[in-house]
């Protein structure tokens, strides 16, 4: 086991957001940044914040805080940000097209490079530059093109001869909007769920015991 294995989820689940200050600060030309900071403007306590960072090195210099921009850089090579892993999108509707056209893959580890769709009216179509291949063509593309992991914007009910076509390309990485369990059936998969319903409801238990 690495250390890395040992590290929680919490914690990696916090990557993403101080990834995501650090680059608003720099953007504003701030140089360093102390625990206390940082920590007020991720509403975690200081401690947190030098426990989460010191799980891959701390990068702090007492009496100074943290160089902004080089803790940028650090968390951006510990998230794998440089990789441009080959992506694909299955499910050309509404929250494909949305996901295709309004993420900025590059800056996020993935090169976005097919999308398909199963529906004739939307094969030919174009998202993002990249136009919509028939779904019938999935397995010829896979045989041709090294592809590291599948956007699945597709229902629940389409899931799972998709799935086993993808997997049996070798394709075991998934970032999962369908509500599928990909892992019960494929228990060596890396997914991530993303359940839009389970946010919006997760807001609506807040604002109903404020």
């Amino acid at each position: 086991m690495s250390k890395n294995d040992s590290i929680s989820m919490s914690v990696i689940r916090r990557l993403p957001r101080y990834y995501r200050f650090l680059s608003e600060l720099n953007d504003q030309n701030i140089d360093k940044i102390s625990s206390t900071k940082l920590a007020q403007i991720m509403n975690v306590t200081a401690s947190q914040v030098r426990q989460d960072l010191n799980c891959f090195g701390g990068f702090g210099q007492q009496g100074y805080g943290y160089s902004v921009s080089q803790l940028k850089e650090e968390i951006k090579n510990i998230l794998g940000l440089n990789n441009d892993y080959k992506a694909i999108l299955i499910g050309a509707g509404n929250l494909g097209k949305a996901v295709a056209m309004h993420m900025n893959f590059e800056k996020l580890g993935f090169e976005l490079i097919a999308c398909f769709d199963s529906n004739e009216q939307k094969v030919g179509s174009k998202l993002n530059g990249i136009t919509v291949k028939n779904e019938s063509e999935l397995d010829d593309f896979c045989n041709k093109n090294h592809i590291d992991t599948a956007f699945l914007c597709i229902p629940r009910v389409c899931v799972e001869n998709v799935l086993d076509k993808l997997y049996s390309h070798g394709i075991k990485n998934y970032w999962n909007f369908s509500h599928y369990d990909i892992n019960a059936r494929y228990n060596d998969t890396m997914v991530e769920n993303v359940h839009l319903s389970d946010s919006l409801m997760t807001l609506c238990y807040r604002m109903n015991n404020n």
